[in-house]
């Protein structure tokens, strides 16, 4: 990449060759982004050892109607829990990067588990986070692909589907990606 690029708000689409088993075929919302570094949710990753119900009882919150995935959000203090959206809620601890909002806050969940707060919402356990220069590096090998952010492809789209839809958004056909990478 050439200069500092601010990529907060994007969503980063991993390339086919990505290395890390972690990060692959995966779709980032991609929160926060400077000099120091860079932070960002998976939103195509469903965590199957956990569900909404038990990180509602794990908090005390009485069991909700709604019925939320648990996302895998990264591999980076997966204890942690955040609720990405696209609205305000009633909770002051909220800040607007790019088109959504993030919040960790308990009566972020108590709002959602009682029917109020944000109608187009995603929570996830953990976070995917870069060192100064780091994603910067791996776009420049390839890795990565952004494209802007869009609500409806990251919360209303199929979870299965988000990828693809992402890469549809810029045009690329999935079956003409090739696993190995190059430079003009």
């Amino acid at each position: 990449m050439d200069g500092p690029t601010d990529l907060t708000g994007t969503l980063l689409i991993a390339m086919p060759a990505m290395s890390d088993p972690r990060f692959y075929r995966s779709l980032v919302y991609l929160y926060a982004h400077s000099e120091g570094g860079a932070f960002g949710i998976i939103v195509n990753k469903v965590s199957t050892a956990v569900s909404f119900s038990d990180v509602l009882d794990t908090l005390g919150i009485e069991t909700s109607k709604r019925r939320f995935p648990v996302h895998f959000g990264g591999p980076v203090e997966m204890a942690r829990g955040f609720v990405l959206h696209d609205e305000p809620d009633e909770t002051e601890d909220q800040e607007f990067t790019g088109p959504f909002a993030l919040s960790s806050s308990v009566e972020t969940l108590q709002q959602i588990a009682s029917g109020r707060g944000p109608s187009r919402a995603l929570f996830a356990l953990g976070y995917a986070g870069w060192a100064p220069g780091q994603l910067e590096a791996e776009i420049g090998r390839n890795d990565w692909l952004t494209c802007p952010a869009d609500a409806d492809l990251v919360f209303d789209q199929p979870i299965q589907d988000r990828w693809t839809g992402a890469l549809a958004a810029l045009g690329i056909d999935t079956l003409l990606l090739s696993s190995e990478a190059g430079h003009a």
